[in-house]
């Protein structure tokens, strides 16, 4: 139990410095070098962008989930997309502050994860939301290893000092913050270690591929019977929702 309460803790702190850290980057690079301009838009950025977004709209779908009010939803989604992994950051941080001593101690990220209340669906509209996922994921994946080809092929390697302007790095910084988030829930899921060390490393590298590949595999890995919300959680965690 110790651990798990260390575990929240260790949760918190971390992302109260990724939060502190993006704030820093975007103030000092204003400072010294002024507002981004379209003019400085190269290939890379414009990849390392869309990746940036994929993230956002996979981390914008756990708060749809995780939000029992919509008002509450729809506001999340709006600063996820102009704000990005800084507001990634204040949501988690947020929610890591509601569990209860109790939660904090047994289970910390499950908790997280978890919403509150449950909706309530019919058997076809699970069917629907599960078969709309996989293909979702699958597309989103597909498009970002195309997109990465396309861009490596046309515009060469992404490691070039030419291509890390200031506000490049900006955006680079961004995107490893939510790249770090959605680390913590695979390793939150896996049950090895190697696999936690592959996965991370994966994402971090190419970031929205593997991250919606990773989620089409899990969706697949649940029954036609099963709601969506169910990839969010471990084997164990799942068992315990389907009680």
């Amino acid at each position: 139990m110790g651990s798990s309460s260390s575990l929240a803790t260790a949760l918190k702190s971390l992302f109260v410095v990724l939060g502190c850290l993006v704030i820093g980057s975007i103030i000092y690079t204003l400072l010294t070098d002024g507002f981004p301009s379209f003019k400085e838009l190269n290939p890379w950025m414009v990849v390392n962008l869309i990746d940036f977004y994929v993230h956002v709209f996979v981390i914008g779908s756990w708060v749809v989930y995780k939000e029992s009010n919509w008002i509450n939803a729809i506001l999340w989604v709006v600063l996820l997309v102009c704000l990005g992994s800084l507001a990634t950051c204040v949501y988690i941080v947020l929610q890591l502050l509601k569990l209860s001593t109790q939660e904090s101690l047994q289970d910390p990220i499950y908790f997280v994860l978890l919403r509150r209340q449950e909706k309530n669906e019919t058997e076809r509209q699970r069917k629907c939301s599960l078969l709309t996922a996989r293909i979702l994921s699958l597309a989103l994946s597909s498009l970002m290893l195309g997109i990465l080809i396309y861009t490596s092929v046309t515009d060469g390697s992404p490691v070039r000092r030419d291509l890390f302007t200031p506000w490049m790095i900006v955006e680079i910084i961004a995107f490893f913050v939510n790249a770090i988030a959605l680390s913590v829930w695979v390793a939150y899921k896996e049950s090895s270690w190697l696999s936690v060390a592959i996965l991370t490393i994966l994402i971090n590298l190419s970031g929205g591929t593997t991250t919606c590949a990773y989620i089409a595999v899990q969706l697949f890995r649940l029954s036609s019977e099963d709601p969506v919300y169910l990839v969010l959680f471990s084997n164990r965690n799942r068992e315990k929702k389907r009680e």
